[in-house]
């Protein structure tokens, strides 16, 4: 008699992580289009701590109706360092530097990421590195290669933007490997709240521009920079703390080369933009890695499936005997 109870915990944690993490690539996705919908009427500071002070007000609500506390002092760290970085220099340099570079430089640029995490989560966290992780990094970011080729004018890159592009990028990877270790000491919701609390205060010299440009911005422009402070990052960080805790930060990096695609998908179901036959084809490639990555040998699914065995019971008769 074989009984597999055992296993069904852990199926449907991994079901759960696996679900958020989703749910984090495609708000992130949908970030792009609506960062790119807001920045005619907003400067990036203003858009990065108009999004951050939405995302905390948001945040803020929400931890005081679960009655979560504050985090312990040994998570602390990591939520500052992810918080400065991630939150706040990541998503201010990103805005300017797609103001000086078109949107395929930018995205080719900015998926470097996933191979910085990848790198400094071996070095710092210990991170296993199997062969189907790097051969799915390897694929994706041949496709994110693919799109931004596709998606790029040719004369719209400047070194600064690049630069900033390239900033972004390492601010997002360190602030995820920073990321990683408080959760294992605080909620999910915890980290993502004052790590968000942390990026408005760094943004903060920004006020006066945002609340200029309040005043002068249409509506729907206004509407977006909430829409990203209350879906892509108070509920995409959050869904996005919450698989992390749960796996590697080089597996969850490259979760987010399924990105690239779903941005060239979103653009053109709401901006109209119409992708060509090599863009997406990388975006398929993006996905086929991920797809990789995120799979297991099948030794490991194997294992993971085997019923534990239940000991037949012992007639009585036997156990006096014996």
């Amino acid at each position: 008699m074989v009984n597999d109870f055992p296993n069904r915990p852990a199926r449907r944690a991994e079901l759960l992580a696996a679900g958020a993490a989703v749910v984090s690539v495609v708000l992130w996705a949908s970030a792009f289009v609506a960062i790119r919908r807001a920045g005619d009427a907003y400067s990036p500071g203003a858009l990065a701590l108009g999004r951050l002070l939405a995302g905390a007000l948001t945040l803020g609500v929400i931890c005081l109706v679960r009655r979560e506390g504050l985090p312990p002092r040994s998570a602390w760290r990591g939520i500052a360092i992810s918080g400065a970085l991630w939150f706040g220099c990541y998503m201010v340099v990103l805005n300017w530097g797609e103001r000086l570079v078109d949107a395929g430089t930018a995205a080719l640029v900015v998926n470097v990421g996933p191979l910085l995490i990848a790198l400094l989560g071996a070095r710092l966290l210990g991170d296993p590195m199997p062969p189907r992780l790097l051969a799915g990094m390897a694929v994706s970011f041949a496709g994110a290669v693919t799109v931004g080729l596709s998606m790029s004018g040719g004369d719209g890159s400047s070194v600064l933007g690049v630069a900033l592009c390239l900033l972004a990028a390492v601010g997002y990877a360190a602030g995820v490997v920073a990321q990683k270790p408080a959760l294992g000491r605080a909620s999910a919701l915890q980290v993502t709240t004052f790590g968000c609390l942390v990026g408005a205060v760094g943004c903060l010299p920004f006020a006066g521009q945002l609340a200029g440009e309040v005043a002068d911005a249409p509506l729907s422009a206004t509407l977006d920079m909430v829409y990203l402070g209350v879906f892509p990052t108070a509920l995409a960080f959050t869904t996005w703390a919450y698989a992390l805790a749960r796996t590697t930060a080089s597996r969850m990096g490259a979760t987010t080369y399924a990105v690239p695609a779903l941005v060239v998908l979103m653009s053109w179901l709401t901006l109209g933009e119409v992708p060509d036959t090599l863009t997406l084809a990388g975006g398929a490639l993006c996905l086929a890695g991920v797809a990789v990555s995120r799979s297991r040998a099948r030794a490991a699914r194997v294992a993971a499936t085997v019923p534990v065995p239940v000991p037949e019971p012992v007639p009585e008769q036997a156990r006096d005997s014996a």
